[in-house]
């Protein structure tokens, strides 16, 4: 498969999933993602996962599904010998990507600044919370507080319950991706003759995904509330009750909500002066929504999937994860890769990759997420450090 990112070297010294998922796309990329850790436990993501047995080897759940193809060293920047290591290797990289609080690197001699002296064209990637600058800049965020600050939990739920936040780390996950969307941008920059600092604030990549929700507020004066499971700009358009379980349908244009009425068996809806614009609809969406699940109580929601997505309209189960990772449009499209016997869990472990193919192909990575300081030795060596040298940093706790 074509590698864009080969031959290009980033440095991750981040932790737990923004910046981990960042270099996570990096790899599979094809860029030498080199994980440079802390020599006690490394990153915190290791010791976290729903396997406490994993979790006590350093070798969490959490980790692994953000690291695989990526090389581990683990280096004390509080030792003198160890920031000489980490400035050497800063010398041999294209990109540097850290999610430590703002001013940590720059405290310890090690900022953006600092590092230019070693290599004037690195590009350095740093994510927090709420950015560089700013009144908040100082404190600490994780996800969950970013989805409650970014709005995200407000418009979450239904009105009788929320705010919810979403059921997995969203607001980091989106930081990730933006940073990785950031330093690919500045790798593609053919006249970029200096260095580049990225300033990746989570709370601002979070809200520059809320296009509609913040747009209608800036420029239509409306405040987004909490819908649960409906559309705020359509109706029929959410989740609804058949005989067996739930449906997804959006029917977000005139014909796909006719067909929706014709497949169900009440075209007469059609006329109902209630629902027969889009703005009726809206108006009465609730009561078009128990009209429809009583008519749909007569199906299953395999048969209703198959008789709206033929009429035109779009439609879908609500699955689990497992139903999700196991049905055939997941499971043969190279989504899902698979590592034998992983070092240090002792079994086959099974990953999610992208969410994308070049040239038909999903981007994959060789090798299964490193144990901690597993290729210390081979990239000091790489970077010219005789047996005797490693082992004097070893001796001496730099590395």
């Amino acid at each position: 498969m074509t590698k864009p990112l080969r031959g290009i070297r980033v440095l991750d010294l981040t932790n737990v999933l923004a910046g981990p998922f960042a270099c996570h796309q990096l790899a599979h990329m094809g860029a030498d993602v080199i994980k440079v850790e802390t020599r006690q436990g490394g990153d915190l993501a290791r010791q976290l996962g729903a396997d406490p047995e994993l979790n006590k080897r350093l070798m969490g759940v959490s980790f692994l599904a953000q690291n695989p193809g990526k090389r581990s060293i683990t280096i004390d920047f509080k030792h003198p010998a160890g920031k000489d290591v980490f400035r050497k290797l800063v010398r041999t990289a294209d990109v540097l990507v850290e999610n430590f609080r703002p001013g940590v690197m720059r405290r310890l001699g090690l900022g953006y600044e600092d590092l230019l002296k070693e290599n004037p064209k690195l590009i350095y990637c740093a994510i927090s919370g709420f950015g560089q600058e700013g009144p908040l800049k100082d404190l600490p965020a994780y996800d969950q507080i970013i989805q409650g600050m970014s709005g995200v939990m407000n418009i979450t739920g239904a009105p009788e319950n929320a705010p919810y936040r979403v059921g997995y780390p969203m607001a980091d996950t989106i930081g990730g991706m933006t940073a990785a969307f950031a330093v690919a941008s500045a790798l593609a920059d053919k006249a970029r003759t200096s260095g580049t600092f990225i300033d990746v604030s989570m709370l601002e990549a979070v809200m520059a995904t809320m296009g509609w929700a913040v747009s209608n507020y800036l420029v239509a004066g409306r405040e987004p509330q909490p819908m649960g499971n409906e559309n705020v700009t359509a109706s029929p358009s959410g989740t609804f009750r058949t005989s067996d379980g739930l449906l997804n349908i959006a029917a977000n244009k005139q014909e796909q909500f006719e067909a929706v009425c014709r497949v169900v068996g009440r075209p007469e809806l059609t006329e109902d002066v209630r629902f027969a614009e889009r703005q009726g609809r809206l108006q009465h969406r609730f009561e078009l929504k128990a009209i429809l699940e009583e008519a749909m109580s007569s199906k299953s929601t395999d048969d209703w999937w198959k008789l709206l997505n033929q009429a035109g309209v779009p439609a879908g189960p609500v699955y689990t994860v497992p139903q999700a990772l196991e049905h055939p449009q997941i499971a043969d499209r190279g989504m899902v890769g698979a590592f034998e016997n992983v070092p240090g869990v002792g079994r086959d472990v099974r990953l999610v990759r992208t969410g994308f193919k070049f040239n038909g192909e999903a981007p994959a990575v060789e090798a299964p997420p490193p144990v901690l300081g597993q290729h210390s030795e081979e990239i000091l060596a790489d970077l010219g450090y005789s047996a005797e040298e490693i082992s004097v940093l070893r001796e001496t706790r730099a590395i």
